[in-house]
């Protein structure tokens, strides 16, 4: 552009007309500065496009792999089963996963897997790579019976194989530990089951043992005891209410035997005692049917006749030696219905001595029982106690015998890998493309930064540069007319000069194309 004559302006002034630059005299402001600074914007372009290249060469590609796990619990054993064996599975798979693969068991074989340990690294080498490999390793549960695993890493090959033998170690490792926790379960409870036998056995004894050396420690025996006391109760209520009859029939009888006389009519002594002792050799024999010879009243008829036949021997002596008291007796006659009630009343009499006596043994009886009542009572507290002890334990025994069983199935069946089936469902593939931030992604954002930077540099040069850059932003900054505008002459030095400018711009941006090209090739040969 050329030389404007103007006069001489204030810096305040230019300033001032630079910011009130229009948009439509800004373009070709750009387009002048551009030509005239080619050379430190290629330069700029060319060096921000390779500091890029550079970034995404030495930026290590991220490849990533994933398998996917089904966990498979309903199968044709289980309804079989249901109620006998006892399932094993998780709820949270990717919290027992993570235990899984974390495990150092299985970091030491993934290390392996993946070439680490070909270096020989130190323990301290170890665990820092088995840090970063769990940091590149994610575990999800998209379902409830699905596992994902992934891995990152630079090299394809290493993803694949590590990914691989994760989740071959993860089925291995969760089938064998669920073996191992089968088997644990069912030692524990067969030690529980042998423990309680023992304990079940020593109840059974003390029991046992109890009740041998008590008699009245047996089941039922309260209940024996209650009726049998009840009953003798009833029996002696019964026998003492008939000895208050018996007892005053015989006083009604003496009394009626007090008002009668012995004698009627006149009869001999002979005849008398002769009467008598049929009388009573009746009773006896009546006596005997029911009692035996050491009865009190067969004993007391046997003297009450013997007292009779010695009166009569002294009857007859009396009559040898003294001949008149021979008939002082022989005109006598006893009075039948005084011989009547005198019978009946040794026959309440007998009747009474017998009621006593059985009222007697019936009360002993009850004693007897209630003391026996106490006793039971007394031993009734151990003998539930051992009891109980017995039941318990003979309960817990049988539930742990059936929980024993049950867990014996549980371990054959994760033995014989029939219960929770691990099975891959995706399984991991070889990854052709990295993932993530790519190189082509780094390229591309390097060469539009390359743009923008010198672009944004000139716009900000044309932009706030204080100079005034335009004929008509000096005629709207001041009232003074503008006459003419004096072209800039190029000479052939200022020609060649540009044109060394433009072929050491293209020289740059060439090789920025060529760099890219060659990389982006190289690149595509080695995919």
């Amino acid at each position: 552009m050329g030389q404007i004559a103007l006069p001489q302006r204030r810096p305040a002034l230019a300033a001032a007309a630079a910011n009130t630059l229009p948009p439509n005299e800004l373009i070709p402001v750009l387009v002048s500065e551009g030509r005239r600074r080619i050379v430190p914007m290629v330069a700029i372009f060319a060096g921000i496009a390779l500091l890029t290249l550079l970034i995404g060469l030495l930026v290590p590609q991220s490849y990533s792999a994933s398998t996917t796990i089904l966990a498979q619990e309903s199968d044709i054993i289980q309804p079989l089963l249901e109620g006998r064996a006892v399932a094993t599975g998780v709820i949270d798979r990717a919290g027992i996963a993570r235990q899984v693969i974390y495990s150092r068991r299985v970091m030491e074989d993934i290390l392996k897997t993946g070439g680490w340990l070909d270096e020989n690294p130190t323990p301290l080498q170890r665990d820092r790579l088995m840090e970063e490999i769990q940091s590149r390793i994610r575990i999800t549960a998209p379902r409830v019976n699905l596992v994902e695993i992934s891995y990152r890493d630079s090299d394809a090959r290493r993803t694949f194989e590590v990914t691989d033998r994760l989740a071959e170690l993860f089925i291995k490792e969760s089938l064998a530990t669920k073996e191992r926790e089968s088997r644990d379960a069912y030692e524990f409870i067969n030690k529980q089951v042998e423990d309680y036998h023992k304990k079940l056995t020593d109840a059974e004894s003390n029991l046992q043992a109890y009740r041998g050396q008590n008699a009245d420690a047996q089941p039922g025996t309260a209940t024996d005891v209650n009726t049998r006391i009840s009953s003798l109760r009833t029996q002696v209520e019964q026998t003492r209410m008939t000895l208050l009859e018996q007892q005053s029939r015989q006083q009604s009888l003496s009394s009626q035997l007090a008002g009668e006389s012995a004698v009627t009519a006149v009869q001999t002594r002979d005849t008398l005692y002769r009467s008598q002792l049929m009388e009573l050799q009746t009773q006896l024999d009546t006596l005997l049917l029911t009692y035996t010879d050491q009865y009190p009243d067969v004993v007391r008829i046997r003297h009450q006749m013997a007292d009779i036949r010695r009166s009569m021997e002294n009857e007859k002596q009396l009559r040898t030696n003294i001949p008149q008291a021979a008939g002082a007796f022989e005109d006598t006659q006893l009075n039948p219905h005084y011989q009547e009630l005198r019978s009946q009343l040794a026959q309440a009499q007998r009747d009474v001595a017998a009621t006593q006596s059985r009222m007697g043994i019936s009360q002993s009886m009850l004693d007897g029982e209630l003391d026996r009542s106490r006793r039971v009572a007394a031993s009734e507290s151990v003998l539930a106690e051992l009891t109980r002890d017995y039941e318990v334990n003979r309960d817990l025994y049988q539930d742990l015998l059936r929980r024993r069983e049950n867990a014996r199935v549980s371990m054959e069946l994760d033995r014989e890998k029939r219960g929770l089936t691990l099975r891959v469902q995706d399984p991991a593939v070889m990854p052709l493309r990295p993932t993530g931030l790519r190189f082509m992604h780094i390229a591309l954002a390097g060469l539009l930064l390359a743009i923008a930077v010198p672009l944004g540099l000139l716009f900000l040069l044309a932009r706030f540069d204080p100079r005034i850059r335009s004929p008509r932003t000096l005629e709207r900054q001041i009232d003074i007319p503008l006459l003419t505008v004096v072209p800039v002459y190029n000479t052939r030095h200022d020609r060649r000069v540009r044109l060394m400018r433009v072929m050491t711009s293209a020289a740059i941006v060439t090789i920025v194309v060529a760099a890219y090209a060659a990389i982006y090739g190289y690149k595509q040969l080695h995919a």
